[in-house]
Formats: C-alpha cells, structure tokens, sequence
C-alpha cells in the first residue's frame, strides 16, 4: 500500500481500538486494531512509522478520550471553538507518543524479519508506551488495552501480571493474528489459541479466600449537578439528602458517600452535621466513609479527603495523586486567563503517601479517590492488608459521555487483579458493586439519585500480582526483546 493508504488505515485502526472499551465491550476489536497498526508498521522507514504511528493516535485518543470536551466545554466554560482546540492540542500531544514510538521501532527494527518484529519487538514496545503513558507528567492511566479484555479470556491473567500484563497478550495476539494471515503460518494459530485457553483456565481460578462474614454496604449516590454543586446556596439541600438517605439505610454496616459529597470544608461542618451525624451512625451501629474537603487552618493547605465516621471517631485518608486542571492547576498563572483554569476547588495539595490503612466497620479498607484508582501501583499500596476496595470519584465533570463507562471498567480491573470486592460511589454515576473476578454485581443509572444495597465478602490473600507486583512482567517483556535481538541477528550473519 503507499503511503496515503497506509495512513488512512492507520487512522481507521486507532479509531477502532476505543470500541474494545465500555461502554461497547467489543474486546476482540483490540486484537484487530494493533495487528492493523504493525501492519502498518511493516516495510517502512522510521520517519513514515511515526507519520502513521501519529495517525493512529490521533484515531485512538480523537475517540477514546473525547470526554476531555465536555470538562472543558460544558463546566470548564470555555466555547466550542477553544474547547474543541485544547481537546484537539491534548489529542495531538498524546498521539506524539505513538509517533516516536513508531520512529523509535523502525530504527532498531529490519524490514527482512517482519515476522519477529509483530511477535516480538512491536508487543514489547506497545508495553512501553503505556507504562510510559501511565507515569510521564503525572500520568495517564487511560485507554490501557488490557482493561477492555475484563470480559474476555485473557482477563484469567490479570490476578498473575496485571492489566500491562494483560496488555502485552493483547498485542502478542495481535502480532500472532497478522503473522498467521500474512504467512498463513499453523503454528501462529495453535500459539494463540493456546494463549487464550490458558486464560480461560485461569479464569476458574481462585487465590485468595473469603475472611469474616458477610457486610452490609449501601452506597449513596445524590445526583447533584456539576454547575451547582459548589454553590454554597446548594448546600443544606445537598447535606440534608445524604443525611435522608443514610437515615434511611441504617440496617447496613457501612454506608458510603461519594467524593466531595460534602461541599464545605471540614471544619465548617464539623459541629453542625458532621457531629450530630456520627452520633446517631452510632446509635445504629453504623459506620460512614465521606468525601469532603480538609483544610489545614495553620499552612491555609486543604485537601481533597475522604473521612471515616464511626464510633464518634473521625479517620481522614487524603487524595495524594491529583488531577492536573481538576484538583489543582500545574502552572498558577494560567488562572485567569479563561475560566476552566479557575474551577471550584482546584488548588488542592497531594496528601502523604500511608501504608497505614482505614479500618472501617472493622475491615482494613483499600481507598483511592476519582482516578487514584486507574494507576494499578497505587491501588496495589494496600494490599494484601486490605480486604476490601472503597473508590469515591465524581464523574460529573464528564456528563453523558464514554468516561463513566470507561472508569467502571477500569475499577472491575483493580478488584480482578488482587481478588478484593469494590465499592464505588459517584456523585451521578455510575456506582457498582464489584466482585472479586471484576464482575459487576449491581449498578447505579447515571443522572438519577440512587441508593445501592448488597451484602460484601471481605477476602484475604495474595494474588501473584499482588505478591510479585510487576517482576513477571519485566521478566517476560526482556525475554522477549531477547529473542527479538537473537533472531534479528540471524540475517545479518547469513548476509556476511
């Protein structure tokens, strides 16, 4: 094909890889999206492998990401047309990965072992660039093709490697799905159907084992609209329906509110709510886990928390890895230029990093805060003390668009990859309850007030993940790259 072809395929590639994701669960499709993209990759030089690694990108995240538009638009308050540039400037800057990936690959890669590249050094370097995604500027955990596979067959592997691991498969099948259509190869065919049995055997797998009974949780998910929620005449409208709603629920052991639920600063609403609340949670042998606000009085510093009420006994967990633009704004004297730079509350300060646990109703509790839980690292902190997950987002920055859908899917892969059940509140949806396979036992409707009631199994143990955390994959990732440079070698020497 030249190269016009080729980068309009490139284009239509990427552009199918956020279909294996929620809201569509076409998991299959990921497979077919990266064997398009080495293809693409194939018989080409460096500078056209980036052109087309770009154009993939741009597909990929034009799509995938496309709810950036809406924080900036419709709350950010920033017309369609410089909402639709930065959404398009943050679209190009992260397809730029994909370009020097591509560029980087063809430079050690030959055009004479196109079949060692797809099973070997693509796979691997697709790795790369989401490892590297997940860290670089704080990180974006986002658009990880091992999420999307949660309903397949190579989700067996996530408990062992993780979702990177689970990724890695994904682009091996694909390296193994273009070689067996290409060369017509038998062998490509057995290798990836055993991969997926292998998964399909692990799926029956158990490794970690139920503790303690059973608990009664109740979610609360209030439905406050984004454009008033920070409005101080919300307010007593906002605590007085949380307060309803859990008076309403006392027969559970915990009851739990979403990120920022309580729109005031702790201190505020100390001794006119919170107090009173914690007594009568106290009189019905329940405890409440919250979001709201903490502001250190002496440093004028304030936090973005999530506070246990039980006992009368107030515990705090602190967000610690931030949202640029939501939770605070990298660069202070960009406040002012347009109003998505100057949102309410977004000058919060990165709380300490603890190995020291909330036990709530008498579980060690796994907390993360909005998108904490997307970084697999920082969810893995917990464990194996934790014997169940608690994540409190607000999702309201993202109206009706493929990011709720996206973060559900997200937070099933850190209950699958170390066996807990989850819990999610959000503030308008979607809120679940998640078993220890990832599996979705109930969930909210978005835009609608909800309360959400299951009895949860808290579990203990260690999946090998937990235990060997990313070493396994380390290990197979130069293993591969190993076998890529032997073989690579092999036509060289035959040439001499």
């Amino acid at each position: 094909m030249n190269n016009k072809q080729g980068n309009i395929l490139a284009l239509f590639a990427g552009a199918l890889l956020p279909f294996s994701f929620s809201p569509f669960h076409f998991y299959p499709i990921a497979i077919v999206s990266l064997a398009l993209l080495f293809l693409c990759w194939q018989k080409v030089s460096p500078k056209q492998a980036a052109i087309r690694g770009f154009f993939f990108g741009i597909g990929m995240f034009g799509i995938g990401i496309s709810w950036v538009y809406v924080a900036i638009h419709e709350f950010g308050q920033a017309g369609m047309i410089l909402a639709s540039f930065m959404t398009s400037l943050f679209v190009a800057f992260l397809a730029s990965y994909l370009a020097v990936l591509g560029w980087s690959v063809k430079k050690v890669s030959s055009n004479n072992s196109p079949i060692i590249d797809a099973l070997f050094l693509f796979p691997v370097a697709w790795l790369g660039f989401e490892w590297f995604k997940s860290w670089f500027l704080t990180g974006l955990a986002w658009l990880e093709v091992g999420v999307g596979q949660i309903d397949g067959s190579l989700s067996g592997y996530t408990p062992v490697i993780g979702v990177l691991g689970v990724s890695l498969l994904t682009a091996l099948s694909a390296g193994l799905l273009l070689v067996s259509v290409q060369k017509k190869q038998l062998w490509a065919v057995i290798a990836l159907a055993l991969i997926w049995a292998g998964g399909e055997v692990l799926t029956f797998k158990q490794w970690t084992a139920p503790i303690d009974d059973e608990m009664k949780v109740t979610i609360i998910q209030g439905n406050i609209p984004q454009k008033i929620k920070w409005d101080p005449e919300q307010l007593f409208k906002t605590l007085a329906l949380y307060q309803a709603r859990t008076e309403e629920s006392w027969q559970s052991d915990l009851i739990v509110w979403p990120e920022s639920a309580v729109t005031v600063f702790h201190h505020q609403a100390k001794e006119f709510f919170l107090d009173p609340i914690a007594k009568l949670a106290e009189e019905n042998n329940t405890a409440i886990l919250l979001g709201l606000p903490v502001l250190d009085q002496e440093t004028g510093h304030y936090y973005n928390s999530m506070m246990s009420l039980e006992n009368q006994q107030e515990a705090f967990y602190y967000k610690s890895h931030l949202v640029p633009f939501g939770d605070y704004v990298p660069m202070e004297w960009l406040r002012g230029i347009i109003k998505f730079f100057d949102l309410p509350m977004s000058s919060f300060r990165p709380g300490p990093i603890s190995s020291e646990l909330l036990n709530v109703a008498g579980q060690p509790v796994g907390l993360s805060i909005c998108y904490e839980d997307t970084f697999s690292t920082e969810v893995l902190r917990a464990l194996p003390e934790a014997t169940i997950l608690v994540n409190a987002t607000n999702n309201a920055w993202y109206g009706d668009s493929f990011a709720p859908h996206q973060h559900l899917q997200i937070s099933q892969n850190r209950a699958l990859e170390v066996e807990r059940p989850l819990i999610r509140a959000t503030t308008n949806g979607i809120s679940a309850f998640v078993d220890y396979k990832g599996k979705l036992i109930s969930q909210s409707a978005q835009f609608q007030e909800a309360v959400l009631t299951e009895n949860i199994q808290p579990r203990e143990g260690e999946t090998p993940y937990v235990k060997w955390k990313r070493m396994p994959l380390l290990l197979l990732a130069l293993f591969m790259l190993l076998v890529w440079a032997y073989y690579r070698q092999k036509p060289r020497k035959q040439a001499d």
